[in-house]
């Protein structure tokens, strides 16, 4: 890298296929893969498993990956799809330009009706 160059901090995410892999394998039922995992030498419990393939996971034990691609015979980068930040925001979670996202709501005030 130059030295004249400003250096820019690219912010990297990750979008988690496991999912869509299972699903294309006609493998809907996470409890499935426990025992495949563990015939590999990976044990993992029912809940652990179920978090594994319903949520994006923030570490991933290479064994573990290993273990998934020889399961589904996929490379890892079927699993992984690297992005940049910006990019793994949804286009449903993007505000639309000039919609107020700073309002709070105010705390209503009840009065009684006045005297007749």
């Amino acid at each position: 890298m130059s030295p004249t160059r400003k250096s820019q901090q690219v912010k990297m995410a990750f979008r988690w296929h496991l999912r869509q892999v299972m699903a294309s394998r006609q493998m809907f039922a996470t409890s499935d893969l426990v025992p495949l995992l563990a015939s590999r030498g990976v044990v993992l419990s029912r809940e652990q498993v179920y978090r594994l393939v319903a949520r994006t996971p923030q570490r991933l034990n290479l064994t573990t990956l290993a273990a998934l691609c020889d399961i589904f015979d996929v490379d890892p980068g079927e699993l992984i799809e690297p992005v940049r930040a910006e990019s793994a925001i949804s286009p449903k979670d993007k505000v639309p330009a000039g919609v107020v996202t700073d309002l709070l709501p105010r705390r209503a005030r009840i009065v009684p009706d006045a005297p007749r």
